[in-house]
């Protein structure tokens, strides 16, 4: 028999809807920190001034800064799979295509991770409702791509790609994590996480995008500002407390909520449009990631 999933009190849904809306957000102002500043530039900033603050506050609580080299090398690759490939890729895919349509690809890590936890883990095997949600949800991809882009092979089908191969990069973050992780604290993994992540990108981007220069308009400041510290920084501990209280199968809806909220950003703001395929596509997914989170079946 499956464990009693936990119930969302007011305060929980309440702080999923505040997640969703950070990281709805953070494609936005993603896009227009990119008017000014290179793709691997934006990483550096986003990873570098929230390594800042999550060490302030491991500093403040005290916590133990772990020691073993083997540690800080699993946490090299958390920063590369769950910070500078995927960040990097989601960037420069919202170059060529819409916001909201990367946030579409960007839900997509649920069915990935829940495909991949499969094959991984003896206690997360696929079950026959978990296979049709990820089939459902592979459908929903390929119905946002655009059958037609299927056959293409230009920068809008390149970064569309690049989009879901970021999410295949978070899906096998989430395996590394459960493998490694275990027993450190999440505030000190995530500080640990970002600095290796910052260790790597700002070189890079020094050399391929040039020097760091914080001479910059005040909305790219804003935008840099609201990556780190609000839907990095601040949205890791808002996650680790919903982890918590919520779930993980809860904290699954999330995943729901912010293609919406980017969608509606996008239009606001940038004055984006969607085809019809991609509201499609992100319907689609939303069954399949209903279908493995259960709750339907358990509410009939």
């Amino acid at each position: 028999m499956a464990p009693a999933q936990k119930t969302i009190s007011p305060r929980s849904w309440a702080e999923l809807s505040l997640l969703a809306l950070i990281w709805g957000g953070i494609f936005l102002a993603s896009r227009l920190a990119l008017n000014e500043i290179g793709v691997l530039t934006l990483v550096a900033h986003r990873t570098g001034w929230a390594a800042l603050a999550l060490w302030i506050l491991v500093l403040a609580l005290r916590l133990n800064v772990p020691r073993d080299p083997r540690i800080w090398g699993a946490l090299l690759v958390m920063g590369l799979l769950n910070n500078v490939l995927p960040f990097a890729l989601l960037n420069w895919a919202q170059l060529y295509i819409q916001s909201g349509l990367t946030s579409i690809f960007n839900a997509a890590t649920a069915i990935f991770g829940v495909l991949f936890a499969g094959l991984f883990f003896a206690d997360e095997q696929l079950s026959a409702r978990k296979l049709i949600g990820v089939l459902f949800g592979f459908l929903g991809v390929s119905t946002a791509i655009g059958w037609g882009a299927l056959t293409s092979f230009d920068l809008r089908s390149i970064a569309q790609l690049a989009a879901i191969i970021a999410t295949i990069s978070y899906a096998l973050a989430s395996v590394w994590a459960r493998k490694t992780m275990q027993g450190l604290s999440p505030i000190m993994s995530a500080a640990g996480m970002l600095t290796a992540s910052t260790l790597v990108t700002l070189p890079l981007a020094w050399i391929l995008e040039g020097p760091l220069t914080l001479s910059l308009a005040p909305v790219t400041w804003g935008a840099i500002g609201f990556a780190s510290l609000v839907a990095t920084a601040g949205a890791y501990l808002l996650y680790y407390r919903l982890l918590a209280s919520a779930g993980s199968g809860n904290l699954m809806l999330v995943t729901l909520l912010i293609p919406p909220v980017a969608i509606l950003l996008g239009a606001l703001v940038l004055g984006e449009t969607l085809r019809p395929s991609a509201l499609a596509g992100f319907a689609l997914l939303g069954v399949g990631l209903l279908i493995i989170d259960g709750r339907l079946f358990r509410a009939r």
